[in-house]
């Protein structure tokens, strides 16, 4: 049902955790001018414009990555029960949340491990606007319970 407000915070959740699947969305530079990536596939290394070197994989950010879409599309088809709705919004704020914790635990040990910095980009602002939409999709389906239930009373 996409005409109430959190199916579109949950639509706009799943849009843009799929800009995860595609490029990277943490890069990194060394000293040496080393650029580091961790995509979707892997930590990649390109050393002076040369190609990108595979250097190891992120299987548990990668399944995460793919999780939440596919979460986000599952509460939104759940718009009739809106009990299961508040526990899939739940468990889809967890995952948000692991989400950004696994990503941090990779920046931090891809930055130690090749002595690099950070480089400031568009995708590492993504996943708190993906968590921000979903607690607010949590808030409306939440709302709309209490709604409902205010209205079996006074009948």
């Amino acid at each position: 049902m996409i005409q109430r407000i959190q199916s579109i915070y949950l639509l706009l959740t799943t849009l843009l955790s799929l800009l995860f699947l595609n490029g990277s969305f943490l890069s990194f530079i060394n000293k040496s001018g080393s650029i580091i990536k961790i995509t979707f596939n892997g930590i990649l290394k390109s050393t002076a414009g040369q190609d990108f070197e595979y250097l190891g994989k992120v299987l548990p950010l990668s399944i995460i990555i793919l999780l939440i879409p596919v979460l986000s599309i599952i509460t939104i088809s759940f718009f009739k029960n809106r009990i299961i709705q508040l526990w899939l919004a739940r468990i889809l704020i967890g995952v948000i949340t692991f989400f950004i914790l696994v990503s941090a635990y990779y920046s931090y040990s891809v930055a130690t491990q090749y002595n690099g910095q950070i480089m400031p980009g568009v995708k590492i602002i993504l996943p708190f606007l993906i968590l921000i939409f979903s607690i607010l999709a949590f808030r409306g389906i939440r709302k709309d319970d209490k709604l409902v239930k205010s209205y079996d009373r006074l009948r």
